[in-house]
């Protein structure tokens, strides 16, 4: 029964989320087609404000109404700025779709998140608790694992792994551990404490990617052929990014960060539809690397 209320509620966010605002008789069309109403029940007013404070105590989303427009979630803009909670309602509104659209489930396909996600549980349990790992790794350079204690700092999703930030005694510094290379983990008895001032959010604010870089943040411009103008738009490269100019067939783009390698091969992935126009350190790197790339080809002829 606990399970059925918790899909309710997050059926209900996504339904007046996706809708902006909408009355109760809307409401109670809906859930009378939704499949989590197994009886086709309509949905009384008390149980409806049962269920409103329910999703503002689990979830602190708070759903209001008003009389010329109907019910909206009031404090919106606080859930899409938070990152975490933002990707968990995400998640949980996609999971209530499938569910939804059971009959589909072979007309939908979804990338496939390879990091071992059995990791997270174990994880989040030591951040919480404040306790060190054990943790058995095996980098991609490495020929062999090797097993030490790490201190979990914070958790980041990156094209589709899972990474962790934590600092191990052998490292004056933290690092950072992709979940998929992890063998074996284990919570110690050890306890830790974070840094004075250590904010996830900050560390990699100046960074894209997993890759941590304390050189200087810098301004990048790019240009961008017209026919991407508008995926940049939607889907922005960096939270600071900047449109700027236009002209003959390109649109310009500017970004402030720490140009490190993870950027350096977002830009190369695309092509020939952007060019780099500043730092003059980083267009010539990318050139480089073009040039590195073409010399692979050189053998092969037009027209084969």
């Amino acid at each position: 029964m606990a399970k059925n209320y918790f899909n309710r509620y997050i059926w209900l966010i996504d339904l007046i989320q996706r809708s902006g605002h909408i009355s109760f008789e809307d409401i109670d069309r809906a859930w009378r087609r939704s499949t989590y109403n197994e009886y086709g029940e309509s949905l009384s007013e008390r149980t409806f404000f049962n269920h409103k404070k329910a999703i503002y105590d689990t979830f602190d989303i708070e759903i209001k109404c008003d009389r010329s427009l109907g019910y909206y979630i009031s404090n919106d803009d606080d859930v899409q700025s938070d990152s975490l909670k933002n990707w968990m309602l995400q998640s949980l509104s996609l999971n209530s779709i499938m569910n939804e659209g059971s009959d589909l489930r072979d007309r939908i396909i979804c990338e496939d998140v390879p990091s071992s996600q059995k990791w997270l549980p174990e994880i989040m349990a030591a951040m919480r608790d404040g306790k060190k790992l054990e943790m058995t790794y095996q980098s991609f350079w490495k020929s062999e694992a090797h097993t030490y204690a790490v201190a979990p700092y914070c958790l980041k999703l990156f094209k589709q792994r899972w990474y962790m930030l934590a600092k191990s005694d052998a490292y004056e510094h933290p690092r950072i551990y992709a979940l998929d290379r992890i063998h074996c983990l284990t919570q110690t008895k050890q306890s830790y404490k974070l840094p004075k001032g250590f904010e996830p959010k900050e560390t990699f604010r100046k960074l894209f990617g997993v890759i941590l870089d304390n050189g200087p943040v810098e301004n990048v411009l790019i240009r961008v052929s017209e026919d991407q103008v508008k995926y940049y738009r939607t889907l922005p490269l960096h939270h600071s990014q900047e449109e700027g100019e236009s002209g003959d067939g390109y649109t310009e783009f500017s970004y402030r960060l720490v140009p490190t390698y993870d950027f350096t091969r977002e830009l190369l992935s695309k092509g020939d539809t952007i060019e780099v126009m500043s730092p003059l350190w980083l267009r010539k790197e990318i050139a480089r690397e073009l040039r590195r790339a073409i010399k692979m080809y050189d053998d092969v002829e037009d027209g084969e």
